[in-house]
């Protein structure tokens, strides 16, 4: 059973604590024609309601249930309304009342509503039956109730209760988003977002705007434009206009290809910060055609000369050929070796277990940047534009990019990612110590939540790779969704991992194909797949001497609170802390550093398949 998606509406919805359980007023008169009746909100402990079983009337029937809007003094609220019928049976004149309880899943909240009348006949005056309901019941979006009904007397002896969950639709649902608590989430805000381009030619200046509706509830905003190479943002305030205009300047020079992504973050008065970020893609290029640059002259220039001289070696061997060497050239079923076409990138997902385990992955990072000439996504790379879009922000922009692309995300099963998703399942909160003390945070959480719904669908199946260290992890340590696919030991079966990237089979009819390099007694002949080998040796001799390592790495969330507080009341524990932390930024930087410059220097070209016959 999957969970994540309610997890995901959590991180989504913004809604803040949610209210008592109550009833809008003048909603608890269930008097009907031909009975009187009267209900009251109680404790519902009245144990004299119990009689024998044969004594006892059967139990109800379920009505119909309905979600929407209804208004108090406190204005439109998002309300239920659950109703549930009389069986017409002989039990029907042993009848005193019935009674409704209402448990919410999500707060433990409780309430009990009693109804008290006696019937006299079998069905109503309209010859159907007795029906009753409750009405008005004041509820939270996206909370699940757990209903149950029985009638009074009960039986000493089992019982005749139904019950069902009710889950309450969210604000974006078009019965209640109407209600106050969704007006101020921004339920009804339609931004319009649009974009204006103009050029100042002389001084190479492009100026872009961004144009939006505002919002009733919200009275700043922060406007992002991202495209590749750079990230830029503005605060706007509302100062009561209708129509926002927010203006980036920049130079054409910078602006590399023609999609930009446009980004706008409302604070609404319930969701403040946390609030849902229209987005959008603005093709400035439709406004404004721009030169190509000298460097793209440049290449192409070179490209032309490069066919050219291929052309004119391939014609001259072609002309000098003798008849013998043509024979053996024909007798030859295959060449040895093809070129790796374009770049490929991967989304690198991961738990932060151990500092010797993040520095497994950093490694990793490096040796597929320098030695397969892979782009790597790592959120200990981006850790800037990762600070200012927010950590679900920054996973869905770059899911999307690689799920429209043949890209691939790399999910590194580990015990931390175990632990976390029985956490996201229902099992106990898991802190790390590495987690807290990281700049970016725990990453995997969202990106489970965000990505395995997609996982388990046929159309992106493909787009993701399950694998795992042999010698510091094992195979218990895959989430049960990702049992369904191949699992990739490393380093063993990365040169497989490595084809499963490029999209290339590595059996194919009468050959075999292998790339130079990447098995697993040749990889660390490179010095960066050596410094992989090294980081992998180090985590596994450290847990053959500290069998209960992981158990050490969890810490309380309320320690991390504590020390904290302490930290802004002790000034010189803050300064001690502040360098610890700068310490281990500064590391981080150096392995960073690195790895952007192995990949800037790699050419594509030096990678070759080749091919066992």
């Amino acid at each position: 059973m999957i969970c994540v998606p309610f997890f995901y509406f959590c991180l989504t919805a913004g809604l803040t604590v949610s209210s008592p359980l109550r009833i809008l007023d003048k909603r608890l008169d269930c008097n009907q024609q031909g009975i009187q009746c009267s209900a009251q909100i109680n404790n519902c402990s009245d144990k004299g309601m119990v009689v024998p079983r044969h004594l006892a009337p059967t139990g109800p029937e379920w009505g119909a249930e309905r979600v929407g809007v209804g208004t108090d003094e406190h204005g439109p609220l998002p309300v239920l309304n659950v109703t549930w019928r009389i069986l017409s049976n002989g039990g029907i004149f042993k009848l005193k009342g019935s009674e409704i309880n209402i448990l919410d899943e999500t707060t433990n909240q409780s309430m009990c509503v009693q109804y008290h009348f006696k019937m006299n006949r079998q069905l109503n005056l309209a010859n159907t039956r007795w029906t009753f309901s409750l009405d008005g019941l004041v509820v939270d979006p996206g909370n699940t109730y757990l209903v149950s009904v029985f009638n009074l007397p009960e039986p000493d002896n089992g019982h005749y209760r139904i019950s069902k969950p009710i889950t309450i639709p969210g604000c974006d649902d078009w019965r209640i988003r109407e209600a106050q608590m969704c007006l101020e989430n921004g339920s009804l805000w339609e931004p319009h977002m649009t974009g204006a381009v103009s050029v100042d030619k002389r001084h190479k200046m492009m100026s872009i705007a961004v144009v939006f509706d505002a919002a009733k509830y919200s009275e700043r905003y922060q406007v992002f434009i991202q495209s590749h190479g750079f990230l830029y943002s503005k605060n706007v305030s509302k100062e009561n206009r209708t129509s926002l205009n927010v203006t980036f300047e920049l130079a054409i020079w910078q602006l590399s290809q023609c999609e930009m992504l446009f980004v706008i973050q409302p604070f609404f008065i319930r969701c403040k910060n946390d609030c849902l970020r229209p987005k959008k893609m603005f093709n400035y290029c439709l406004y404004y055609s721009k030169p190509p640059p000298r460097t793209l002259i440049i290449k192409a220039t070179l490209g032309l000369v490069v066919i050219g001289s291929c052309l004119a070696y391939l014609l001259w061997r072609a002309s000098h050929k003798d008849p013998a060497n043509k024979s053996s050239a024909a007798a030859k079923d295959e060449p040895k070796g093809i070129q790796v076409q374009g770049r490929k990138r991967v989304l690198i997902i991961y738990s932060l277990d151990h500092a010797l385990y993040k520095n497994i992955v950093l490694k990793l990072c490096a040796f597929l940047a320098t030695k397969c000439g892979t782009e790597v996504v790592l959120d200990l790379l981006d850790s800037a534009r990762l600070g200012v879009l927010g950590s679900v922000q920054w996973l869905d922009w770059h899911r999307e990019q690689i799920e429209s692309s043949s890209d691939k995300i790399l999910i590194l099963c580990s015990k931390g990612v175990q632990a976390k998703w029985k956490a996201m399942c229902g099992d106990k909160p898991v802190f790390l110590r590495e987690d807290d003390q990281s700049p970016v945070g725990d990453m995997l959480t969202p990106a489970l939540s965000l990505m395995v719904p997609r996982f388990v669908r046929s159309a992106s199946f493909q787009k993701y790779i399950v694998a795992y260290f042999d010698d510091v992890c094992s195979e218990e340590d895959v989430p049960m969704p990702f049992n369904i696919t191949v699992r990739y030991k490393l380093m063993k079966q990365f040169e497989e991992l490595f084809f499963r990237i490029l999209d290339i089979e590595k059996h194919e009819p009468g050959r075999v194909n292998y790339i130079e390099g990447l098995a697993d007694d040749e990889y660390y002949q490179c010095p960066s797949g050596r410094a992989l080998r090294d980081a992998i040796k180090a985590f596994h001799e450290y847990q053959l001497e500290h069998p209960s390592w992981f158990e050490d790495e969890l810490v309380k969330h309320s320690e991390s609170e504590i020390g904290e507080t302490s930290a802004e009341i002790h000034n010189d524990n803050a300064k001690a802390t502040k360098n610890l932390i700068t310490h281990r930024v500064l590391d981080h930087t150096r392995v960073i550093n690195h790895v952007k410059t192995q990949q800037s220097d790699y050419s594509v070209n030096n990678t070759t398949l080749h091919m066992d016959e």
